[in-house]
């Protein structure tokens, strides 16, 4: 299974969160357990109030060269499995996320 899909004006990436790691950063992409492919995404953010999520929004908006605006948790928003919408042409932003290398 993909870890995006494609909207009208967006995408939507399936992400796996690591928070207080030593760096934030978009590390490729995984499989989980059970055979779904995720973006992995470290961030140095404690996942208390919220501030893992802005991390995340932060580090997404930066990768996809985007503002923050246009970066929202569709789903997961309290779990580490989480859903992200990018807003933007979708054909640019495929690209960023092809260009993800993929890792065990």
């Amino acid at each position: 299974m993909a870890y995006y899909r494609i909207e009208t004006g967006a995408i939507v990436v399936a992400v796996r969160l690591t928070p207080r790691a030593d760096r934030d950063a978009v590390e490729g992409v995984g499989m989980l357990a059970d055979g779904r492919e995720v973006a992995r995404v470290r961030v140095r953010a404690l996942p208390e109030e919220e501030a893992a999520n802005a991390a995340l929004v932060r580090l997404m908006a930066k990768t996809f060269r985007r503002p923050k605006s246009a970066v929202t948790i569709v789903a997961g928003a309290g779990q580490r499995l989480k859903q992200i919408r990018i807003a933007g042409d979708a054909a640019e932003l495929v690209r960023i996320v092809e260009s993800w290398p993929k890792r065990p």
